[in-house]
């Protein structure tokens, strides 16, 4: 099929809660996809932060192969080899001792947020409200959906679930006067990705870390996005020196299968016991096996160290780009998860549209900030060649 017959189909049978582009996606290879008309894009969005090792990665799919050939699926109530080893290499490189698998980031979170709740529950104590951030985004279900602080995710779907509290993002002082004796948790993106790539201060996590500790409540860290070395560090809590009790991971720690995972130490994840919480797929032989893979890859072919570098000259290259172009406020931004944050009036979206014409994927947030998500393997080449396309379709804005 090509692109004009896999829109039909889409059109006419799946659910229109996309507003997707004109072009079906069919290949894909490191940096690069194809669309079912044979076109090549250079992809700086890798599915959204998930595909951290590029596109068909040649472990992950591997693995996925073997896998695929011996068990694709067996029930939570056998013990299964892949999870265990997974949840091994997760536990051996973190702050946690136990892993809760599921199949997204949103289920990461709801885990996240159920196991706060039922951790005081257990211990006896009425604890149950969550503090987050405005301008955070930590799902679209139910209880993750009440936990992000934007109004524009929960409209329609209200009443939203009780006793979630939002505060500025990098004010510490807004969450110690939000605390109360029902505090539970304070829930909180490393980075902020969906709200707009928004960086904490140097001081902000481990103030967070401080209060929590004098409260005597949990400090949950949502990596989904920003985990699995999207910001130089395998964790990005690493970069700050700040140990959350929680830890929610998704999008990149399977090279692009679906899989999700909820960290925690023992003493908070002994809450959990069996019955408590569960998921069917959740930690299954196949998205487990893709998993190890990606994680091992991540640890041994240098890919940290890279995306460090990368980064880096990222970053040079926009700031370039944003002394030509004044309408470009800010460059921000850790790793391989950058913003430019663009003056209102100019619309990233129509940008974001033009790059796609020209063979180039971006993306934008919070409709006014460019997010740069590629692959943590994207070249120096990779880099010049984006910084040249988008360049151009800059250059049309200032006319």
């Amino acid at each position: 099929m090509n692109n004009k017959e896999i829109i039909g189909l889409t059109a006419n049978h799946v659910a229109n809660t996309y507003g997707r582009f004109p072009v079906a996606m069919v290949k894909g290879k490191g940096t690069r996809v194809w669309d079912a008309d044979g076109r090549e894009y250079l992809d700086f969005t890798s599915g959204l932060a998930v595909c951290n090792l590029g596109h068909c990665h040649p472990k992950v799919v591997a693995a996925i192969k073997a896998q695929a050939e011996t068990l694709i699926h067996i029930s939570n109530l056998y013990h299964i080899g892949p999870q265990s080893e997974l949840a091994k290499l997760l536990t051996e490189n973190s702050f946690a001792n136990k892993v809760f698998f599921c199949n997204s980031g949103a289920e990461a979170n709801e885990a996240s947020i159920k196991l706060a709740r039922k951790y005081f529950s257990v211990k006896g104590e009425s604890r149950f409200q969550i503090i987050s951030m405005e301008k955070s985004f930590h799902g679209r279900t139910m209880a993750t959906l009440a936990a992000t602080g934007q109004k524009k995710f929960q409209a329609g779907f209200e009443p939203l679930l009780e006793k979630f509290h939002y505060v500025p993002f990098n004010d510490v002082e807004a969450v110690r006067k939000a605390v109360t004796g029902s505090t539970a948790a304070v829930m909180v993106e490393p980075i902020q990705g969906e709200g707009g790539v928004n960086v904490p201060s140097d001081s902000f996590l481990g103030e967070l870390k401080a209060l929590c500790k004098e409260a005597g409540i949990l400090l949950i860290f949502d990596e989904v996005q920003v985990g699995m070395g999207r910001t130089g560090t395998l964790f990005a809590y690493e970069n700050y020196g700040v140990v959350p009790d929680i830890m929610s991971l998704a999008k990149g720690l399977a090279g692009g299968v679906a899989i999700g995972a909820m960290l925690a130490t023992d003493e908070v994840a002994s809450a959990f016991t069996p019955g408590t919480h569960a998921s069917t797929f959740g930690g299954n032989p196949l998205a487990t096996a893709a998993g190890l893979a990606a994680l091992k890859a991540i640890k041994e072919e240098g890919v940290l160290e890279n995306c460090r570098k990368s980064g880096e000259y990222l970053v040079k290259k926009l700031n370039e780009l944003k002394g030509v172009f004044p309408f470009i406020k800010e460059i921000r931004g850790k790793g391989l998860i950058i913003g430019a944050e663009l003056d209102e009036g100019i619309k990233g979206g129509d940008i974001v549209k033009e790059c796609l014409s020209r063979g180039l994927l971006i993306n934008c947030v919070g409709d006014k900030t460019l997010r740069f998500i590629p692959a943590l393997i994207v070249t120096k080449e990779d880099i010049d060649m984006m910084t040249v396309t988008l360049k151009e379709v800059l250059e049309g804005i200032r006319k």
